[in-house]
């Protein structure tokens, strides 16, 4: 890839690309032209002959051009847990992943469930220039699952959605209430399904595994449990209500018969759960302890059905870094969660390279999809439209390497898997953020 360009240039044309915009089914060779901060113009007609005089020049050599990728459910960390990964840092990791817009989640140090924490990590991202990010608010004050956060003010402050984290709002009366009052702002809810007490002490998914491994399982039933009465709640109030990272067939097949009756219900999975399964643990590999656990084999196919159908909307990373004093502990004892920044491209075109998907339809689930469930100005490719751009190899083979990583904490579960796709530039705002070896 050869360039003619400055950050600070005023207008650069990316030339000799495969343009992809999922958002509009466009797949054609041609260029793009940005102006600033804005996509000018592209398509056919962008070409070397059209380059405006003084305009820098970027030859994509072939590579495909894409919206900036959307990830909606990432652990930064900061405020409050800075040794294991910052705004800075993540901000990094998700410009090397081709991520151009991110919404965190409220489990900070303090809790996102007042409107200054809101109003500072808005700022804090604004001032660093890197991905975009977006925060989550908390549903009940400090997370507790007892008395709901200002939801209206929280809203009104620049909250995208609402969310107890990595927890589920595990009384039902709480969570009617979180869908009444949200529904008056037109506010969306967003579930961590999992039943807190058929969870509590469980290591891994419950099955033949665990029994083997002698640890502590969570069974499925923890997850669909929460799905159904959520989507009960959903009748009851006439909320809007979006289910993360499910990881089961059958909460999967209950979101898939309640979208067919017509409920206001969404969801998501994450590259772990349709990549991988339950013998990922192996011999107590504590990077592979994720939350949801990962599944036995026939919910890992069903995730990959339901990504296929449509019933799931959107794939995002699950970012959750930890540190090694949280990861180096017996697999009980050991913190759940895993990084995904920089791999959540090339994992999910697994879909595209193993023929469950086309390569539109892998980009629709991890730009304008989750862009549209947010409702954030991204995903797509318009005049006009920020310049928030990914250019990639959808071929380049690689292998994932934690040391490699631009992530503070390490602690990926495709540690030394070969993947297939590579992000070689990373555009916001019409600003260059990441080039590959650079």
């Amino acid at each position: 890839m050869t360039t003619r360009t400055a950050a600070d240039e005023a207008q650069v044309a990316y030339l000799n690309a495969r343009l992809l915009d999922p958002a509009s089914n466009l797949d054609e060779v041609g260029g793009l032209l940005t102006g600033g901060e804005t996509i000018v113009d592209y398509g056919r007609h962008v070409r070397p002959g059209s380059v405006p005089e003084g305009a820098g020049v970027v030859d994509c050599e072939g590579q495909c051009l894409a919206p900036g990728l959307v990830d909606i459910r990432v652990q930064l960390r900061e405020p409050g847990e800075e040794h294991k990964g910052t705004l800075a840092s993540g901000g990094r990791a998700a410009t090397a992943g081709g991520i151009t817009s991110m919404v965190c989640l409220p489990n900070t140090n303090p809790v996102i469930d007042d409107m200054s924490v809101v109003e500072f990590v808005a700022r804090r991202a604004r001032l660093l220039g890197l991905t975009k990010v977006y925060p989550y608010a908390a549903v009940t004050k400090g997370l507790e699952g007892k008395e709901l956060a200002e939801i209206g003010m929280l809203a009104e402050a620049g909250a995208v959605a609402f969310t107890d984290g990595v927890k589920a709002v595990s009384s039902a009366r709480v969570m009617r209430q979180a869908l009444q009052y949200a529904r008056t702002f037109g506010a969306l809810i967003v579930e961590h399904a999992e039943e807190p007490t058929l969870a509590a002490g469980g290591a891994m998914n419950a099955g033949e595994v665990s029994t083997r491994l002698g640890l502590v399982g969570i069974p499925r039933e923890a997850e669909v449990i929460i799905v159904e009465r959520d989507l009960h709640l959903v009748r009851l109030t006439g909320g809007r209500l979006h289910f993360a990272h499910l990881s089961t067939a059958a909460a999967i097949d209950a979101v898939r018969q309640a979208k067919r009756s017509g409920l206001a219900v969404t969801c998501d999975t994450a590259p772990p759960y349709f990549a991988m399964n339950e013998n990922a643990v192996g011999d107590y590999r504590t990077f592979a302890k994720l939350s949801p656990p990962l599944r036995a084999e026939e919910d890992r196919l069903a995730v990959i059905e339901g990504l296929v159908d449509g019933t799931i909307d959107a794939i995002a990373s699950d970012h959750a870094p930890e540190d090694e004093d949280a990861k180096r502990l017996p697999f009980a004892q050991a913190a759940c969660g895993g990084i995904g920044l920089e791999t959540l491209l090339a994992v999910s075109l697994e879909l595209y390279h193993n023929g469950f998907l086309p390569l539109l339809d892998v980009l629709r689930l991890i730009t304008c999809k989750p862009a549209d469930l947010m409702k954030l100005p991204a995903g797509r490719l318009a005049k006009g439209a920020r310049a928030d751009l990914t250019l990639f190899d959808p071929d380049r083979a690689w292998q994932v390497r934690e040391h490699e990583l631009y992530s503070k904490s390490k602690n990926t579960p495709f540690d030394y898997r070969p993947v297939q796709g590579r992000v070689v530039m990373t555009v916001v705002d019409g600003r260059r953020v990441f080039a590959l070896n650079s």
